[in-house]
């Protein structure tokens, strides 16, 4: 019994341990619509987003590709989704990393989207 109930709460401690490093985050703002804080998760940057070194080199390539601005109602923050309709994703290219998101431009924002879910995982500024 009692090695049941120590291995119970070694378990528990690993599990939770776990969970608190993927619960982190940069906190962006508060989404208007729904008042939940929105937070930027540290994944984006180290897992598929456009780092800090090349954000400039991406925006600039985003402008030569003369991707058209896509005009939505909602706030562009990250963790934010996307209508399926009206607006269209784009591949980013490998020379910024092997990523699973797309980009667009919307409201004149340049941010990378889960193609699946829609939501917006990173904002280029």
């Amino acid at each position: 019994m009692r090695n049941t109930a120590l291995a119970f709460a070694a378990l528990a401690t690993a599990t939770g341990a776990g969970l608190s490093v993927h619960a982190q985050g940069n906190t962006i703002g508060t989404a208007p619509s729904t008042g939940m804080v929105v937070t930027q998760p540290v994944e984006v940057e180290a897992g598929g987003g456009i780092t800090q070194e090349q954000r400039r080199a991406f925006r600039d390539y985003v402008a030569t590709e003369r991707v058209p601005s896509f005009t939505v109602s909602q706030n562009i923050v990250v963790g934010a989704v996307l209508a399926d309709e009206g607006v269209s994703l784009y591949d980013v290219p490998q020379r910024f990393g092997a990523t699973p998101y797309r980009y667009t431009v919307v409201n004149g924002e340049t941010v990378l989207i889960d193609p699946r879910s829609r939501r917006i995982m990173q904002v280029i500024d």
